[in-house]
Protein backbone atom coordinates (compact mmCIF):
# COMPACT_ATOMS: atom_id res chain seq x y z
CA UNK A 1 0.00 0.00 0.00
CA UNK A 2 1.52 3.58 -0.84
CA UNK A 3 2.21 5.88 1.98
CA UNK A 4 0.74 9.32 1.21
CA UNK A 5 1.52 12.39 3.18
CA UNK A 6 0.07 15.69 2.74
CA UNK A 7 2.43 18.16 4.12
CA UNK A 8 0.47 21.23 5.05
CA UNK A 9 1.89 24.81 5.90
CA UNK A 10 -0.82 26.09 8.39
CA UNK A 11 -3.75 24.73 10.61
CA UNK A 12 -7.58 23.63 9.67
CA UNK A 13 -9.44 25.90 12.12
CA UNK A 14 -12.85 25.59 10.48
CA UNK A 15 -15.05 22.51 11.40
CA UNK A 16 -17.05 22.15 8.11
CA UNK A 17 -12.98 21.82 6.65
CA UNK A 18 -11.99 19.77 9.59
CA UNK A 19 -15.04 17.34 8.78
CA UNK A 20 -14.74 17.08 5.02
CA UNK A 21 -10.88 15.91 5.48
CA UNK A 22 -11.61 13.43 7.83
CA UNK A 23 -14.51 12.01 5.60
CA UNK A 24 -11.93 11.74 2.58
CA UNK A 25 -9.49 10.14 4.94
CA UNK A 26 -11.72 7.25 6.08
CA UNK A 27 -12.58 6.89 2.76
CA UNK A 28 -8.71 7.41 1.45
CA UNK A 29 -7.52 4.46 4.06
CA UNK A 30 -8.78 1.63 1.73
CA UNK A 31 -6.17 2.55 -0.74
CA UNK A 32 -3.57 4.16 0.84
CA UNK A 33 -1.45 4.75 4.49
CA UNK A 34 -2.04 8.89 5.26
CA UNK A 35 -0.34 11.20 7.40
CA UNK A 36 -0.78 15.14 7.26
CA UNK A 37 2.33 16.73 8.30
CA UNK A 38 0.66 20.32 9.79
CA UNK A 39 3.95 22.48 9.30
CA UNK A 40 3.63 25.83 11.85
CA UNK A 41 2.90 28.79 9.51
CA UNK A 42 5.04 32.18 10.05
CA UNK A 43 3.31 35.32 11.15
CA UNK A 44 2.57 37.87 8.66
CA UNK A 45 2.49 41.03 9.38
CA UNK A 46 0.16 43.71 7.89
CA UNK A 47 3.02 46.20 6.71
CA UNK A 48 4.45 43.53 5.08
CA UNK A 49 6.82 44.21 2.01
CA UNK A 50 8.33 42.16 -0.55
CA UNK A 51 11.88 41.38 1.24
CA UNK A 52 9.68 39.75 4.53
CA UNK A 53 7.41 38.22 2.31
CA UNK A 54 10.13 36.21 0.90
CA UNK A 55 11.93 35.56 3.85
CA UNK A 56 8.51 34.16 5.53
CA UNK A 57 8.32 31.93 2.40
CA UNK A 58 11.89 30.74 2.83
CA UNK A 59 11.43 30.05 6.90
CA UNK A 60 8.32 28.14 5.57
CA UNK A 61 9.95 26.34 2.81
CA UNK A 62 12.76 25.25 5.24
CA UNK A 63 10.73 23.39 7.37
CA UNK A 64 9.09 21.54 4.31
CA UNK A 65 12.22 20.85 3.03
CA UNK A 66 13.26 19.04 6.57
CA UNK A 67 10.04 16.95 6.62
CA UNK A 68 10.39 15.75 2.73
CA UNK A 69 13.74 14.72 2.75
CA UNK A 70 15.00 12.97 -0.58
CA UNK A 71 11.30 11.03 -0.68
CA UNK A 72 9.15 11.80 -3.92
CA UNK A 73 7.28 15.23 -3.96
CA UNK A 74 4.64 17.01 -5.72
CA UNK A 75 4.09 20.46 -4.99
CA UNK A 76 0.74 22.03 -5.70
CA UNK A 77 2.08 25.46 -6.83
CA UNK A 78 -0.29 28.60 -8.76
CA UNK A 79 2.89 28.14 -11.83
CA UNK A 80 3.08 24.13 -11.86
CA UNK A 81 0.74 22.01 -14.76
CA UNK A 82 -2.65 22.02 -14.96
CA UNK A 83 -4.10 18.66 -14.61
CA UNK A 84 -7.71 16.69 -15.21
CA UNK A 85 -8.77 14.36 -13.05
CA UNK A 86 -8.26 11.74 -15.37
CA UNK A 87 -4.32 13.18 -16.11
CA UNK A 88 -3.93 13.48 -12.18
CA UNK A 89 -5.17 9.73 -11.86
CA UNK A 90 -2.69 8.46 -14.38
CA UNK A 91 0.42 10.33 -13.05
CA UNK A 92 -0.51 8.62 -9.67
CA UNK A 93 -1.20 5.47 -11.13
CA UNK A 94 2.32 5.49 -13.40
CA UNK A 95 3.43 6.98 -9.79
CA UNK A 96 2.81 3.49 -8.13
CA UNK A 97 3.26 1.10 -11.20
CA UNK A 98 7.04 2.82 -10.90
CA UNK A 99 7.90 1.75 -7.37
CA UNK A 100 7.33 4.86 -5.51
CA UNK A 101 6.08 3.75 -2.14
CA UNK A 102 5.78 7.17 -0.57
CA UNK A 103 4.31 10.56 -2.14
CA UNK A 104 4.59 13.87 -0.07
CA UNK A 105 1.84 16.30 -1.74
CA UNK A 106 2.98 19.84 -0.61
CA UNK A 107 0.88 22.57 0.33
CA UNK A 108 2.62 25.48 1.28
CA UNK A 109 1.79 28.64 3.19
CA UNK A 110 -0.60 32.03 1.99
CA UNK A 111 2.07 33.75 0.58
CA UNK A 112 3.43 30.20 -1.69
CA UNK A 113 6.48 28.45 -1.89
CA UNK A 114 10.36 29.38 -1.84
CA UNK A 115 12.19 28.82 -5.06
CA UNK A 116 14.66 26.53 -3.44
CA UNK A 117 11.63 24.42 -2.66
CA UNK A 118 9.96 24.53 -6.05
CA UNK A 119 13.69 23.49 -7.41
CA UNK A 120 13.94 20.52 -4.85
CA UNK A 121 10.61 19.29 -5.91
CA UNK A 122 10.06 16.15 -8.45
CA UNK A 123 6.54 17.77 -9.62
CA UNK A 124 4.49 20.69 -9.33
CA UNK A 125 0.61 20.67 -10.45
CA UNK A 126 -2.17 23.29 -10.29
CA UNK A 127 -5.44 22.17 -8.81
CA UNK A 128 -7.09 25.30 -10.86
CA UNK A 129 -5.88 28.77 -12.21
CA UNK A 130 -8.38 30.22 -9.77
CA UNK A 131 -7.17 30.78 -5.73
CA UNK A 132 -7.72 28.80 -2.67
CA UNK A 133 -7.14 29.22 0.54
CA UNK A 134 -4.37 26.42 1.98
CA UNK A 135 -6.78 25.17 4.14
CA UNK A 136 -9.59 24.86 1.36
CA UNK A 137 -6.87 22.97 -0.93
CA UNK A 138 -6.31 20.48 1.45
CA UNK A 139 -9.45 19.60 1.01
CA UNK A 140 -9.67 19.64 -2.85
CA UNK A 141 -6.83 17.93 -2.67
CA UNK A 142 -8.06 14.85 -0.86
CA UNK A 143 -11.19 15.10 -3.23
CA UNK A 144 -8.72 14.64 -6.28
CA UNK A 145 -6.82 11.85 -4.44
CA UNK A 146 -9.66 9.90 -3.68
CA UNK A 147 -10.87 10.19 -7.31
CA UNK A 148 -8.14 9.26 -8.92
CA UNK A 149 -7.88 5.62 -6.53
CA UNK A 150 -11.78 5.42 -7.63
CA UNK A 151 -10.18 6.15 -11.47
CA UNK A 152 -7.66 3.60 -11.44
CA UNK A 153 -9.93 1.04 -9.37
CA UNK A 154 -12.81 1.76 -12.33
CA UNK A 155 -15.02 2.03 -9.18
CA UNK A 156 -18.11 4.30 -9.83
CA UNK A 157 -17.60 7.68 -8.41
CA UNK A 158 -16.35 10.07 -10.92
CA UNK A 159 -18.97 11.14 -13.73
Amino acid sequence: MVKINLVCVGKIKDKYLLEGINEYLKRLSKYASFQIIEIVDEKIFENSNDSLDKIIKEKESKKVLDKIGNDYSVLLDVYGQEVSSEGFASFLEKSIDNGISKINFIISGSLGPSDELRAKVNKRISLSKMTFTHQMTRLLLLEQIYRAFKINNNEIYHK
